[in-house]
């Protein structure tokens, strides 16, 4: 089968991402567990007023700072969002990982059964082409009649068709596996 099948489904590049996807909220959880509050707020701003038609405007800094409070009533709603956050990535991991593995099976069983149908087309195709190679030597010593060779030939022509064909059954199946285990062609 080769090294490439031996791959788990660990490094398909679908799990690696709902993996990170996982670890991230698994931080955010972490986050709002050692964070209270929010990060203070500083504002700076100009302001120019306009007293009346004869005055001259003014112009003043406004300089403002905020410092949120980290209250109960503030903090649940985000804690459990991040939960819930962590319990969907945390089932989709789950859930990919269960349907690469369903999906790496089924192409491994796939390519077995290529293989086994290769070998038995294989053998199929070898054992007509030796016999049209009897019936024509028995042609040429004029004991087989002309349509019975000809009958021999076809079999044995279709069969080294049948064989080709099994052959790329067998490439396309090798593919899908390696494609169900995250290597790109």
């Amino acid at each position: 089968m080769g090294a490439a099948t031996d791959v788990s489904a660990t490094a398909h590049p679908e799990h690696q991402f709902a993996s990170l996807s996982t670890a991230l909220a698994r931080q955010r959880v972490e986050l709002m567990r050692r964070s209270r509050r929010d990060a203070p707020e500083l504002s700076v701003g100009v302001r120019q007023d306009t007293p009346g038609r004869a005055e001259s405007s003014q112009g003043s800094l406004v300089v403002g700072l905020r410092l949120p409070l980290g209250t109960d009533d503030r903090n649940r709603p985000l804690e459990a969002a991040a939960r819930t956050e962590l319990e969907v990535a945390q089932t989709h991991e789950q859930r990919l990982r269960e349907r690469l593995d369903s999906e790496t099976a089924a192409a491994r069983d796939a390519q077995r059964s290529a293989l086994a149908q290769l070998d038995a087309e294989t053998a199929r195709a070898r054992l007509l082409r030796e016999r049209a190679t009897l019936i024509d030597k028995s042609f040429r010593a004029g004991e087989t009649p002309l349509p019975d060779l000809l009958r021999a030939l076809a079999a044995a022509a279709q069969a080294e068709g049948a064989a080709a064909r099994q052959t790329a059954a067998l490439g396309l199946a090798r593919a899908r596996l390696q494609q169900a285990i995250g290597l790109l062609p």
